[in-house]
């Protein structure tokens, strides 16, 4: 992805090593996908750490770009700043049944839940991949959300995998794509990085490194923007729940700059957690912990706008078109952008 188009310095912050999302340690990720005929869809997981989240949650925060969408957990996350579960992204009609896989994990690792000891808050998101995807089939189960969990790590493809499998972004085959920055400060390094399931945008609003798409492609303008996005951030610099809900605010920067005005009928939500100050729920009245210093978050900001903006791109540029139930199929970003280099190379 980093020599996808010259970006001529587009980006000012390194990369870490892999360039996702898992460059945070102990950051994990999985896919289960579903292509089938009439078929194409699936769940993706996101693990802030391995372990016990019930138990042990990360903090964390929520922002609303823009609410068309359904979900699970957010309004608990806003309010207590924290998460207990996996993060599953999947179709809009897959919402309920992976709630009820995540249920029923957390249970199995805690039998009191919800008997002697608090209820569990399944965290789940979602895009409609109903272009591409037979949404109306219901093949999105508890097992595909359990695959999606059990087989994550910390190398995953990106593209039309998993809960990516059928989504649009700007007019073009979308999905999964992820990114990383790090951020030097004089007495330490952290890394923020970004995982998104990308859904949204019209051709003729796209913008990449500054340019208008129509540059390179026919622009149509479609039908309207009614596509998501869901943006999940993670870093391991000492941040609490409200700064977290800062740093999540930034996507939306990556989004204009991408050219999204978020549409009208675009869910276009946004979460963040952080890997630091981590503690056994309930074992002390108070928790020692450290944060990070107020004005140094405008390195994190920049950090979150770069990542989130690549992870865009990286989720276009990997994305191969699956054919739909229909018999339609989106066009490839990739493709279009190699034969337009190659037709400008003979003149």
């Amino acid at each position: 992805m980093r020599n996808m188009i010259p970006h001529n310095g587009w980006w000012q912050l390194p990369t870490g090593p892999a360039n996702t999302i898992c460059d945070i340690d102990g950051v994990l990720v999985g896919h289960e996908s579903i292509h089938e005929t009439g078929s194409c869809t699936g769940a993706t997981a996101v693990l802030p750490r391995a372990g016990d989240l019930y138990r042990r949650p990360v903090p964390a925060a929520a922002s609303i770009l823009n609410g068309f969408g359904k979900s699970v957990g957010l309004v608990q996350l806003m309010e207590l700043g924290e998460i207990e579960t996996p993060v599953l992204l999947t179709n809009t009609f897959a919402v309920p049944v992976c709630a009820t896989a995540l249920i029923k994990r957390a249970i199995a690792l805690n039998p009191g839940i919800g008997r002697c000891s608090a209820t569990v808050n399944p965290l789940v998101l979602e895009c409609n991949d109903g272009q591409v995807n037979d949404i109306q089939a219901l093949r999105v189960s508890e097992a595909t959300a359990e695959a999606a969990i059990a087989n994550a790590g910390t190398l995953f493809d990106q593209g039309t995998v998993g809960a990516g499998s059928g989504m649009k972004t700007f007019g073009f085959a979308g999905g999964v794509g992820s990114s990383s920055r790090q951020v030097a400060l004089a007495d330490n390094r952290y890394t923020v990085g970004v995982l998104v399931l990308s859904n949204f945008g019209q051709q003729a609003d796209l913008r990449v490194f500054g340019r208008p798409v129509a540059e390179w492609a026919r622009a149509d303008a479609g039908d309207e923007d009614k596509g998501s996005i869901i943006i999940v951030m993670a870093t391991d610099a000492p941040m609490d729940s409200r700064q977290l809900g800062r740093l999540s605010r930034r996507s939306g920067a990556a989004l204009g700059r991408l050219g999204s005005h978020l549409g009208h009928q675009s869910g276009d939500i946004a979460l963040a957690f952080s890997t630091a100050n981590i503690f056994e729920r309930g074992s002390a009245d108070t928790y020692p912990a450290s944060r990070l210093c107020e004005s140094r978050m405008n390195a994190f900001f920049k950090a979150a706008v770069e990542a989130t903006e690549e992870a865009i791109l990286n989720a276009l540029w990997h994305a191969t078109p699956m054919p739909a139930y229909d018999g339609s199929r989106l066009p490839s970003f990739r493709a279009y952008l190699v034969g337009k280099q190659k037709r400008s190379m003979h003149g």
